[in-house]
Protein backbone atom coordinates (compact mmCIF):
# COMPACT_ATOMS: atom_id res chain seq x y z
CA UNK A 1 0.00 0.00 0.00
CA UNK A 2 1.32 3.30 -0.98
CA UNK A 3 1.61 5.93 1.84
CA UNK A 4 1.70 9.57 0.59
CA UNK A 5 1.31 12.08 3.26
CA UNK A 6 -0.85 14.74 2.98
CA UNK A 7 1.25 18.24 2.62
CA UNK A 8 2.66 16.69 -0.77
CA UNK A 9 1.55 17.96 -4.02
CA UNK A 10 1.21 15.44 -6.47
CA UNK A 11 -0.49 17.36 -9.77
CA UNK A 12 -2.80 15.91 -12.05
CA UNK A 13 -1.68 13.47 -14.48
CA UNK A 14 1.77 11.75 -12.68
CA UNK A 15 1.60 8.27 -12.26
CA UNK A 16 2.68 6.26 -9.11
CA UNK A 17 3.24 3.08 -8.66
CA UNK A 18 2.40 0.63 -5.74
CA UNK A 19 3.83 0.96 -2.50
CA UNK A 20 5.42 3.86 -3.55
CA UNK A 21 6.14 6.44 -0.07
CA UNK A 22 5.94 10.11 -0.76
CA UNK A 23 6.28 12.43 2.42
CA UNK A 24 5.93 15.33 3.30
CA UNK A 25 6.43 18.79 1.67
CA UNK A 26 7.32 17.08 -1.47
CA UNK A 27 6.16 18.12 -5.24
CA UNK A 28 5.70 15.59 -8.53
CA UNK A 29 4.53 17.37 -11.38
CA UNK A 30 2.16 15.94 -14.05
CA UNK A 31 3.85 13.77 -16.70
CA UNK A 32 6.24 12.39 -14.03
CA UNK A 33 6.15 8.47 -13.31
CA UNK A 34 7.15 7.32 -10.13
CA UNK A 35 7.80 3.55 -10.35
CA UNK A 36 6.64 0.36 -7.62
CA UNK A 37 8.14 0.53 -4.03
CA UNK A 38 10.04 4.09 -4.93
CA UNK A 39 10.33 6.72 -1.88
CA UNK A 40 10.42 10.59 -2.52
CA UNK A 41 11.31 12.11 0.55
CA UNK A 42 10.96 15.32 2.34
CA UNK A 43 11.19 18.08 0.61
CA UNK A 44 12.28 16.73 -2.48
CA UNK A 45 11.13 17.80 -6.43
CA UNK A 46 10.24 15.28 -9.62
CA UNK A 47 9.95 17.85 -12.44
CA UNK A 48 8.91 17.61 -15.87
CA UNK A 49 8.43 14.20 -17.58
CA UNK A 50 10.71 12.28 -14.94
CA UNK A 51 10.64 8.85 -15.36
CA UNK A 52 11.43 7.27 -11.63
CA UNK A 53 12.09 3.05 -12.09
CA UNK A 54 11.43 0.70 -9.22
CA UNK A 55 12.67 1.06 -5.58
CA UNK A 56 14.66 4.06 -6.29
CA UNK A 57 15.23 6.18 -3.34
CA UNK A 58 15.23 10.11 -3.38
CA UNK A 59 16.27 11.96 -0.09
CA UNK A 60 15.19 15.04 1.28
CA UNK A 61 15.17 18.24 -0.83
CA UNK A 62 16.32 16.72 -4.19
CA UNK A 63 15.40 18.23 -7.47
CA UNK A 64 15.08 15.87 -10.23
CA UNK A 65 14.08 16.86 -13.42
CA UNK A 66 14.66 20.96 -13.51
CA UNK A 67 14.89 22.91 -16.90
CA UNK A 68 18.60 22.27 -18.37
CA UNK A 69 20.86 24.96 -17.40
CA UNK A 70 21.61 25.75 -21.37
CA UNK A 71 20.72 28.94 -22.41
CA UNK A 72 19.35 28.13 -25.74
CA UNK A 73 16.88 26.15 -24.07
CA UNK A 74 12.82 27.71 -24.43
CA UNK A 75 10.85 27.47 -21.34
CA UNK A 76 8.07 24.83 -22.18
CA UNK A 77 10.08 22.61 -24.00
CA UNK A 78 9.97 18.66 -23.67
CA UNK A 79 12.48 17.61 -20.99
CA UNK A 80 12.92 14.86 -19.50
CA UNK A 81 14.96 12.40 -16.48
CA UNK A 82 15.27 8.25 -16.67
CA UNK A 83 15.88 7.22 -13.66
CA UNK A 84 16.76 3.42 -13.27
CA UNK A 85 15.95 0.76 -11.01
CA UNK A 86 17.31 0.76 -7.59
CA UNK A 87 19.03 3.92 -7.73
CA UNK A 88 19.52 6.24 -4.64
CA UNK A 89 19.89 9.76 -5.00
CA UNK A 90 20.75 11.59 -1.48
CA UNK A 91 20.20 15.09 -0.22
CA UNK A 92 20.11 17.97 -1.99
CA UNK A 93 21.33 16.36 -5.72
CA UNK A 94 20.07 17.86 -8.60
CA UNK A 95 19.70 16.14 -12.12
CA UNK A 96 18.76 18.11 -15.15
CA UNK A 97 16.51 17.29 -17.72
CA UNK A 98 17.61 17.26 -21.18
CA UNK A 99 18.19 19.79 -24.00
CA UNK A 100 17.11 20.21 -27.76
CA UNK A 101 21.13 19.35 -28.30
CA UNK A 102 20.77 15.71 -27.03
CA UNK A 103 17.38 13.83 -27.10
CA UNK A 104 16.28 15.96 -24.29
CA UNK A 105 16.20 13.38 -21.96
CA UNK A 106 19.21 12.86 -19.01
CA UNK A 107 19.75 9.31 -18.23
CA UNK A 108 20.60 7.24 -14.86
CA UNK A 109 20.96 4.04 -15.15
CA UNK A 110 20.00 0.90 -12.64
CA UNK A 111 21.92 0.45 -9.33
CA UNK A 112 23.48 3.98 -9.34
CA UNK A 113 24.50 5.87 -6.23
CA UNK A 114 24.59 9.56 -6.16
CA UNK A 115 25.70 10.91 -2.78
CA UNK A 116 25.11 14.64 -1.66
CA UNK A 117 25.45 17.79 -3.50
CA UNK A 118 26.24 16.01 -6.66
CA UNK A 119 24.68 17.82 -9.77
CA UNK A 120 24.28 15.80 -13.14
CA UNK A 121 23.58 18.22 -16.18
CA UNK A 122 21.45 17.91 -19.04
CA UNK A 123 21.79 15.32 -21.49
CA UNK A 124 24.08 13.14 -19.27
CA UNK A 125 23.95 9.21 -19.10
CA UNK A 126 25.00 7.47 -16.64
CA UNK A 127 25.13 3.34 -17.10
CA UNK A 128 24.47 1.16 -14.47
CA UNK A 129 26.27 0.99 -10.89
CA UNK A 130 27.81 4.42 -11.43
CA UNK A 131 29.03 5.67 -7.59
CA UNK A 132 29.06 9.97 -7.49
CA UNK A 133 30.43 10.98 -4.37
CA UNK A 134 29.56 13.86 -2.66
CA UNK A 135 29.69 17.70 -4.79
CA UNK A 136 30.98 15.62 -7.54
CA UNK A 137 29.49 17.42 -10.75
CA UNK A 138 29.08 16.65 -14.39
CA UNK A 139 28.49 19.15 -17.47
CA UNK A 140 26.38 19.05 -20.14
CA UNK A 141 26.36 15.76 -22.35
CA UNK A 142 28.92 13.73 -20.23
CA UNK A 143 29.07 9.90 -20.45
CA UNK A 144 29.85 7.65 -17.94
CA UNK A 145 30.22 3.77 -18.31
CA UNK A 146 28.84 1.23 -15.82
CA UNK A 147 30.96 0.52 -12.78
CA UNK A 148 32.64 3.37 -12.73
CA UNK A 149 33.44 5.87 -9.59
CA UNK A 150 34.18 9.50 -9.28
CA UNK A 151 35.08 10.88 -6.44
CA UNK A 152 34.00 13.95 -4.28
CA UNK A 153 34.38 17.40 -5.17
CA UNK A 154 35.26 16.15 -8.71
CA UNK A 155 34.34 18.83 -11.48
CA UNK A 156 33.81 16.98 -15.36
CA UNK A 157 34.10 19.06 -18.87
CA UNK A 158 31.14 19.09 -20.87
CA UNK A 159 30.77 15.79 -23.90
CA UNK A 160 34.23 14.07 -21.72
CA UNK A 161 33.36 10.25 -22.10
CA UNK A 162 34.43 8.07 -19.08
CA UNK A 163 35.05 4.23 -20.13
CA UNK A 164 33.45 1.56 -17.95
CA UNK A 165 35.30 0.10 -14.73
CA UNK A 166 36.78 3.83 -14.47
CA UNK A 167 37.94 4.87 -11.15
CA UNK A 168 38.11 9.18 -11.16
CA UNK A 169 40.34 10.47 -7.68
CA UNK A 170 38.78 12.93 -5.35
CA UNK A 171 39.01 16.58 -6.07
CA UNK A 172 40.25 15.75 -9.73
CA UNK A 173 39.23 17.95 -12.52
CA UNK A 174 38.50 15.96 -15.53
CA UNK A 175 38.58 17.93 -19.41
CA UNK A 176 39.24 14.56 -21.93
CA UNK A 177 38.25 10.67 -22.02
CA UNK A 178 39.27 8.21 -19.88
CA UNK A 179 39.58 4.63 -21.20
CA UNK A 180 37.72 1.76 -19.99
CA UNK A 181 38.93 0.11 -16.95
CA UNK A 182 41.82 2.86 -15.95
CA UNK A 183 42.41 5.56 -12.95
CA UNK A 184 42.49 9.12 -13.42
CA UNK A 185 43.18 11.54 -10.58
CA UNK A 186 44.74 15.25 -10.53
CA UNK A 187 44.26 18.71 -11.38
CA UNK A 188 43.93 18.26 -14.64
CA UNK A 189 43.74 14.62 -13.96
CA UNK A 190 45.32 12.13 -16.12
CA UNK A 191 46.19 8.69 -16.11
CA UNK A 192 47.06 7.03 -13.47
CA UNK A 193 47.32 3.53 -14.30
CA UNK A 194 44.84 0.66 -14.61
CA UNK A 195 41.86 0.81 -12.15
CA UNK A 196 43.18 -2.36 -10.23
CA UNK A 197 41.13 -2.01 -6.87
CA UNK A 198 38.25 -2.41 -9.34
CA UNK A 199 39.45 -4.61 -11.70
CA UNK A 200 40.28 -7.27 -9.30
CA UNK A 201 36.35 -7.28 -7.99
CA UNK A 202 35.07 -7.76 -11.30
CA UNK A 203 37.21 -9.14 -13.88
CA UNK A 204 39.53 -12.12 -14.91
CA UNK A 205 43.17 -12.41 -13.43
CA UNK A 206 43.93 -13.32 -17.52
CA UNK A 207 41.66 -10.09 -18.06
CA UNK A 208 43.61 -8.14 -15.92
CA UNK A 209 47.04 -9.11 -17.37
CA UNK A 210 46.18 -8.74 -20.79
CA UNK A 211 44.84 -4.94 -19.95
CA UNK A 212 48.01 -4.87 -18.58
CA UNK A 213 50.21 -5.33 -21.08
CA UNK A 214 48.19 -3.31 -23.25
CA UNK A 215 47.85 -0.63 -21.49
CA UNK A 216 52.52 -0.21 -21.24
CA UNK A 217 52.04 -0.52 -24.77
CA UNK A 218 49.71 2.70 -25.09
CA UNK A 219 50.62 5.01 -22.85
CA UNK A 220 54.04 3.96 -22.10
CA UNK A 221 55.41 3.36 -25.39
CA UNK A 222 57.10 6.09 -27.84
CA UNK A 223 54.47 5.61 -30.32
CA UNK A 224 51.36 7.85 -30.83
CA UNK A 225 48.25 6.34 -28.16
CA UNK A 226 45.94 5.85 -31.33
CA UNK A 227 48.72 3.74 -33.72
CA UNK A 228 49.30 1.85 -30.34
CA UNK A 229 45.29 1.60 -29.96
CA UNK A 230 45.19 -0.08 -33.77
CA UNK A 231 48.19 -2.06 -34.09
CA UNK A 232 46.77 -3.72 -30.79
CA UNK A 233 42.98 -4.20 -31.80
CA UNK A 234 44.26 -5.61 -35.16
CA UNK A 235 46.17 -8.72 -33.09
CA UNK A 236 43.98 -9.00 -29.69
CA UNK A 237 40.77 -11.30 -29.24
CA UNK A 238 40.54 -10.11 -25.90
CA UNK A 239 37.40 -8.24 -25.44
CA UNK A 240 37.91 -5.86 -22.43
CA UNK A 241 41.38 -5.30 -24.24
CA UNK A 242 39.49 -4.70 -27.70
CA UNK A 243 36.75 -2.29 -25.81
CA UNK A 244 39.62 -0.30 -23.80
CA UNK A 245 41.37 0.19 -27.98
CA UNK A 246 37.94 1.05 -30.03
CA UNK A 247 37.27 4.02 -26.82
CA UNK A 248 40.76 5.09 -27.56
CA UNK A 249 40.17 5.07 -31.15
CA UNK A 250 36.82 7.19 -30.96
CA UNK A 251 37.92 9.75 -28.73
CA UNK A 252 37.35 13.32 -29.69
CA UNK A 253 38.68 15.12 -26.34
CA UNK A 254 41.74 13.13 -26.45
CA UNK A 255 43.35 10.87 -23.72
CA UNK A 256 45.17 12.55 -20.57
CA UNK A 257 48.26 11.24 -19.82
CA UNK A 258 52.21 11.46 -19.57
CA UNK A 259 54.94 10.24 -20.61
CA UNK A 260 58.64 10.98 -19.99
CA UNK A 261 59.00 13.17 -22.71
CA UNK A 262 55.37 14.67 -21.62
CA UNK A 263 54.38 13.89 -24.86
CA UNK A 264 50.57 14.76 -25.39
CA UNK A 265 48.18 13.02 -27.98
Amino acid sequence: MSRIHHTAIIEHGAVLGENVVIEAHTFISANSTIGDDSEVRQGAQVLGGTVIGKNVRIYPYAIIGGDPQDISFKVGETSRVIIGDNTTVREFVTINGGSQKGDFTTRVGKNCFIMNFCHIAHDCTLHDNVILANSATLAGHVEVGKDTVIGGLTPVHQFVKIGEGCMIGGASALSQDVPPFCLAEGNRAYLRGLNLVGLRRRESKEDIDALNTAYKQLFKSDKPVKQSAQTILNSTDNAKVRLMCEFILGTKRGIPYERVNHEKM
